[in-house]
């Protein structure tokens, strides 16, 4: 047996005897289902930089061009057509068993939920693509009646309510958290038993500070990325690979 193989199986073990298991998910989990991350070889923001002025609240409310732009680029999300993926697919298996205390994901396109994890335990840090909320009044609604809209020719539509600012329901740069999301993820990191990081380079704070806080609660940290973490060093086991494969490996 490899020290990878002999690694793997450490894993299994020691999430076989898991009873509180949190997962934390980053972009990395949904690339497999035809969704690019942020910062890689072929993010979002690599490709093309201008995207990310469309990301950061202060250009987007100044400038209706970039808002005009946002809109089009809402309508070729890769949410709308992507399914989720075996990774997805083992964190609901955890769920099945009766292992998966919490969920807390980095990403906005309701992969778990759509796979089969409750709603209820997924914790969304950053808010969804799929739903749209005004800027001016907070009122919230599906993403797909203000793509409607566009489709029938409004560049940037306005709230039916007030008239506000549309954008999605996401955190956009710039953007406060919002406190009561990120306590609860941060609550059920120091519930946590074992911590596994999925996708996320733990970069992006105060989520990436959930590792080092399940690590003083005494949880093992589980981190499954293809590329070195900060906590790297801090985890009990890394796992390198495809987490379409590595994942299912070790929930079932």
């Amino acid at each position: 047996m490899t020290e990878s193989e002999a690694q793997l199986e450490r894993v299994r073990g020691w999430i076989a005897d898991a009873r509180r298991i949190v997962a934390l998910t980053g972009a990395g989990i949904s690339t497999d289902s035809g969704i690019p991350d942020f910062r890689g070889p072929q993010g979002v923001w690599t490709r093309d930089p201008a995207a990310e002025k469309q990301s950061t609240i202060q250009n987007y409310l100044a400038d209706p061009d970039v808002r005009k732009a946002a809109w089009q680029a809402r309508l070729r999300h890769p949410a709308w057509t992507a399914r989720p993926n075996a990774g997805h697919e083992a964190l609901v298996e955890l769920e099945r068993q009766g292992r998966l205390h919490g969920l807390v994901t980095q990403n906005i396109d309701e992969l778990h939920q759509r796979a089969g994890n409750a709603p209820e335990r997924v914790v969304e840090v950053h808010g969804t693509v799929r739903r749209v909320m005004c800027w001016q009044c907070g009122d919230r609604a599906p993403m797909e009646s203000a793509l409607a809209r566009v489709r029938a020719g409004e560049e940037d539509p306005r709230c039916l309510r007030c008239g506000g600012i549309l954008k999605s329901d996401t955190i956009s740069f710039g953007q406060a958290l919002v406190p009561e999301v990120i306590e609860r993820a941060m609550t059920l990191a120091g519930e946590a038993d074992l911590l596994l990081a999925v996708g996320s380079t733990l970069q992006v704070y105060p989520v990436a500070g959930m590792v080092p806080l399940a690590a003083r609660a005494g949880a093992r940290i589980v981190i499954v990325n293809a590329e070195p973490t900060p906590f790297d060093e801090l985890a009990d086991a890394v796992l390198r690979g495809p987490i379409g494969a590595l994942l299912p490996a070790i929930c079932a």
